[in-house]
């Protein structure tokens, strides 16, 4: 053998060893990395990615195979590994699997706010061994936060605020030793704080606002030197606070608003003696602190506080000077129970610096002679009883609302006031005189509300010069003459309320600017206008309420009012108008009143979607082609002639047939009033005049289509705890002696779920013959007296365990419904009313609007007015009771309420950050043929005592609709969690059909609803539980499909408190069934 091949070989095999590995390597190089095979997986869970930022981006054929695609959208790479994934604010849809990026071992961020991406906290977070920085809010995340967070102790933020996190805190999170800004809020998360928060030394930022904590506020938190930010408001925090903390607190931003907070034993004597050097923002708002302010000798260590918010408390007393507040630029005192003179300090400025002060809702009295502060910009002393004249200057000012108040005098001072005035509102005092056209120095004015004084005279020319004008309310005063034509054409006004005054003369519009008119809200009811309707009404495009009710307009309504395409609300009523109602009125009316005039003809097919009280009465041969119940008369085909013999001989005995009746009614109502009078020395006299409904302090109900209908002024005494005890039927009809037969007194109202007296006894009368107390409104859409409202006949909805609801017609036609609330169940007069006033911000197409309260001088005249709505309630349409209001309900329908349900549950949890507290079938109003719903008789918990909530609570125990933690509570009281069981169940009725108070018979024995349903499901018989009357329904896949899925929904729903999920997420998943 040739020793030289020999060594040939031997040096290929060693070549080969050499090579191989790099081949190896070669090959393993152009497989994806860990991270990329991580990304890629998060990648499938992408729903939708409307700019295409990850879905067009993250794919294979652009992987730079360094181990780290560098070109990916949102990919933050170092070296060959991912150390960031930012994918904010791109309105993604997804279904997120967090757990993927545990194998991202380098990474250091994961930012992902602001989109709609849903899943949970993966149980092996603490994998994310490198983590830094974790921001996932504002999405749709939801379940209960996992012990194993705690472990991250390299992570330095971490944001899971706008989610949907429910259950407690574990006390673990206090391993999160590196934490610097910890933000929580916006979720349902519940329980108390862990004091393990305060040993997170490193802490600057804590939020956990929004969220339904309670129990006391952790002692400690004075102890972290760097914590700066401490946000707990808008909880149910409740005890007091650390006096300790406020003294010796590094923070410079603390927010405790919006929780149950109450004053010490000292700090009753002496609120809020003192605060820490370091702060500078300091909200104790919406708590229930009572006590007196320090004296001015105790004031020092306030000197770096820059804003301090104590409003909406039941703080009393005089009002300090504020001298030592040497930085102070924000005062909020409103909605408390001050008292005395304003310190003549706040208004003067120097050494002050304030530049807002709000001091609104309190009792403060005296006159205000001149502001002089050069700093101060927004003042608000609206709702005192500030008397004497308007000040002589007004300083910077540029809001200044002196509303509701006892301020008296003329306007001439405001001719004296400066430029700077933006919002001015001096409505509701006692102002006279005319308006001056000397206040042409308001250049910048963009509000002006001069409504509810005596003001009289002509309106000046001034008004339109401002150049800036957008709200102008003069209603409820005296103003005469023309309308002012350059009004109604300005470029910049977009409100104008002239109701109620004394104006005269036809509409008038200025000629054609270049500029279009942005008119959008006009009100010129109850003056005295005349002519035709204007056709130039039709130039405001942009118009959505126009109220020209109550005039003495005449002639045919013009084609151009089909012109008015952005109109939502159209009031013609009580005029003189004939001829036919134009066609083709715009689709976007909801509200429309053409009654008391003299139309003719059939009504246009687009109004007959409106009831027949916004036709008549009035407009006699106005009708509805097939003649509903309500409206004018169907017209009949002629018939031949009557003899007169046969007319006499039908004429005179049904004369003397009424003339009997006559007699026999007035002998009957003679001895009804003799028998009062005899028979209580407590019932006060009245007169009695003809065919008045106030002729007795008792009810007199006349039959009227079925229902009962009573006068408000019979109503004055409901029954002293009639209505606190919750009775059977059965119960009911023995008390009474009735029965349930044909010929029974009593009707079954599915409305309220009771039975209804059709003939009620005369009420326990401890009142005037009419309303003589406060009313008072949260908005303009109503004008109404006190006499006016006790006028107004009313018919009975239905009761409850706080009171009984009416419909009460005004006497425009107009529907209201008048909740009487039982004595003993409200708070006091100033928490009602401060209570009642926020009232007035909830606005939401399935939220019913309140319109006002009424305090009346007895304990039992409390009343709260709001929108009627019709056809019924959720229980009228969906229990199979006699009673029941049309045909059952289809799947479509049922869907579409709960959605609606669900949406404006979802509007008063986030965006008011208010429980519901009495949800329920009977609280869900339907409006119209879509059967829009509605939540009503929300937030009555506000105005109600301790007792009053409880009984409350015990009422939704009987019917159904408690959550269990509720029934175990020492003091129980409404949260967002209660809501999401309520609506569970109501979820569960529309599913089924049934009474949620009904006990279901099978062959487990009677079960409630719940425990029935969730037995089905656990022997997989759920179908079984879905109502009859949905049967042909059931066979179609898509509509079953859609039933299962909504009834999974409503067992998570009624799931415990821990597990429970908030209203958001209930929402999100009804509206993608």
């Amino acid at each position: 053998m040739n020793p030289l091949s020999g060594d040939s070989g031997l040096k290929m095999k060693l070549l080969w060893l050499l090579i191989l590995p790099l081949l190896v390597v070669s090959s393993m190089a152009q497989l994806p990395s860990q991270d990329i095979l991580s990304l890629l997986e998060f990648k499938k869970g992408i729903k939708r990615d409307p700019t295409g930022y990850i879905l067009d981006s993250w794919n294979e054929e652009s992987i730079d195979f360094n181990g780290c695609p560098s070109s990916w959208n949102g990919i933050v790479c170092n070296g060959a590994n991912v150390a960031g994934v930012v994918l904010n604010n791109l309105n993604i849809i997804a279904n997120a699997d967090l757990s993927v990026f545990a194998n991202l071992t380098k990474l250091l961020k994961l930012s992902m706010s602001n989109n709609s991406i849903t899943g949970k906290i993966p149980d092996n977070i603490a994998d994310f061994k490198t983590l830094q920085y974790l921001d996932i809010s504002d999405n749709l995340f939801f379940d209960t936060l996992p012990p194993e967070i705690g472990k991250l102790q390299t992570l330095q933020n971490l944001s899971l605020a706008g989610n949907n996190f429910s259950g407690p805190l574990a006390e673990s999170i206090g391993g999160l030793v590196s934490i610097q800004s910890l933000d929580l809020s916006r979720n349902s998360f519940s329980g108390s704080l862990p004091s393990s928060l305060t040993g997170l030394r490193n802490l600057v930022s804590l939020n956990v606002s929004c969220n339904s904590f309670i129990k006391g506020i952790p002692s400690g938190f004075e102890q972290i030197s760097t914590l700066a930010v401490l946000d707990l408001h808008q909880n149910q925090l409740d005890g007091v606070i650390d006096e300790q903390f406020l003294l010796l607190s590094n923070a410079v931003h603390i927010d405790f608003s919006g929780n149950l907070l109450a004053s010490s034993s000292s700090q009753k004597q002496k609120f809020l003696f003192g605060v820490s050097e370091t702060i500078r923002y300091l909200n104790l708002s919406n708590n229930q602190f009572t006590g007196s302010l320090v004296n001015e000798g105790d004031l020092s260590s306030f000197g770096s506080l820059k804003v301090l918010d104590l409003s909406y408390n039941q703080l009393s007393g005089d009002l300090p000077e504020f001298n030592f507040f040497y930085a102070l630029e924000v005062l909020r005192l409103g909605n408390n129970m001050f008292s005395g003179f304003i310190p003549n300090g706040l208004l003067r400025g120097d050494p002050l610096v304030i530049a807002e002060l709000d001091l609104s809702a309190n009792n403060l009295s005296g006159p205000i002679n001149m502001i002089m502060s050069t700093t101060l910009h927004i003042l608000n002393l609206s709702s005192n009883v500030i008397t004497g004249g308007l000040p002589l200057l007004t300083g910077s000012c540029s809001l200044l609302d002196l509303s509701g108040n006892q301020l008296s005098g003329n306007l001439s001072a405001i001719a004296k006031w400066g430029n700077a005035v933006e919002f001015l509102d001096l409505s509701q005092n006692q102002l006279k005189g005319s308006l001056p056209e000397l206040t042409s120095q308001f250049l910048r004015l963009n509000y002006l509300n001069l409504s509810h004084n005596s003001l009289a005279d002509t309106l000046p020319t001034v008004l339109t010069h401002y150049p800036k004008l957008k709200i102008l309310d003069l209603s409820f005063n005296q103003f005469s003459g023309p309308l002012l034509t350059d009004l109604l054409t300005s470029p910049t006004l977009q409100e104008l309320h002239v109701q109620s005054n004394l104006l005269v003369g036809s509409v008038k519009f200025s000629p054609p600017s270049p500029n279009e008119p942005n008119l959008q809200v006009l009100d010129l009811s109850g003056n005295q206008f005349n002519g035709t309707f204007p056709g130039e009404f039709g130039s405001l495009s942009g118009l959505q309420i126009l109220d020209i009710s109550g005039n003495n307009f005449s002639g045919s309504l013009p084609d151009a009012m089909t012109q008015l395409v952005s109109l939502i609300s159209l009031d013609i009523s009580e005029n003189h108008f004939t001829g036919p109602l134009p066609e083709n009125l715009s689709d976007t009316l909801k509200a429309f009143n053409a009654s008391y005039n003299d139309l003719v003809g059939l009504i246009p097919v687009n109004l007959r979607k409106f009831p027949d009280s916004s036709f008549h009465p009035g407009n006699s041969r106005l009708q509805f082609p097939n003649g509903p119940p309500g409206s004018s008369p169907a017209q009949y085909p002629p018939r031949k002639p009557i003899k007169t013999a046969i007319k006499l001989a039908v004429i005179i005995p049904c004369v003397v047939a009424a003339v009997i009746l006559v007699l026999l009614a007035i002998f009957i109502h003679y001895k009804r009033i003799s028998n009062r009078r005899a028979s209580s020395e407590n019932i006060v006299k009245k007169d009695v005049p003809t065919r008045s409904l106030r002729e007795s302090p008792g009810i007199k109900s006349r039959d009227v289509g079925g229902a009962l209908v009573v006068s408000a002024d019979d109503l004055m005494a409901s029954q002293k705890g009639s209505s606190s005890e919750i009775i059977s039927p059965d119960k009911k009809l023995a008390t009474t002696s009735y029965s349930p037969s044909k010929k029974s007194q009593f009707s079954w109202s599915p409305d309220s779920g009771e039975l209804v007296p059709e003939n009620l006894r005369k009420l326990d009368v401890r009142s005037p013959d009419r309303l003589a107390g406060d009313l008072h409104f949260l908005d303009d859409t109503i004008v109404l007296t006190p006499e006016e409202l006790s006028r107004a006949p009313a018919e009975v909805l239905g009761r409850s365990s706080h009171g009984t609801s009416y419909r009460a017609t005004l006497n425009n036609g107009v529907f209201l419904t008048v909740k009487w609330l039982r004595e003993g169940v409200t708070k006091p007069k100033k928490e009602f009313a401060k209570e009642a006033k926020k009232f007035a911000n909830i606005k939401h197409p399935n939220v019913v609007t309140l319109r006002g309260y009424y305090w009346g001088p007895t304990q039992h005249e409390k009343l709260i007015l709001s929108d009627y709505i019709s056809p019924g309630t959720l229980a009228s349409f969906l229990y199979d009771r006699p009673g029941r209001k049309g045909p059952p309900l289809t799947w479509a329908q049922r869907l579409k309420i709960s959605v609606d349900v669900a949406r404006g549950l979802n509007y008063l949890h986030f965006d008011r950050t208010v429980p519901h507290g009495n949800l329920k079938a009977t609280n869900i109003l339907l409006e119209g043929s879509d059967l829009n719903a509605q939540i009503s008789d929300y937030c009555l918990h506000r105005l109600m005592t301790q007792a009053g909530t409880i009984e409350q609570i015990l009422d939704l125990g009987v019917l159904g609709y408690r959550a269990p933690e509720l029934a175990t509570a020492k003091k129980p009281s409404p949260s967002f969690k209660a809501d999401v069981y309520a609506f569970g169940v109501i979820l569960l009725e529309v599913l089924t059909g049934r009474c949620a108070g009904d006990v279901v018979s099978g062959e487990e024995g009677g079960v409630d609803l719940t425990d029935w349903v969730r037995l089905r499901v656990a022997e997989g018989r759920g179908s079984d539980c879905f109502d009859p009357a949905m049967l042909s329904e059931i066979g179609i896949p898509e509509a079953a499909k859609g039933m299962k899925e909504v009834l999974g929904i409503a067992l998570r729903c009624i799931r415990p408190v821990s597990e429970r999920p908030g209203i958001k997420s209930v929402y999100e998943d009804l509206s993608s069934v």
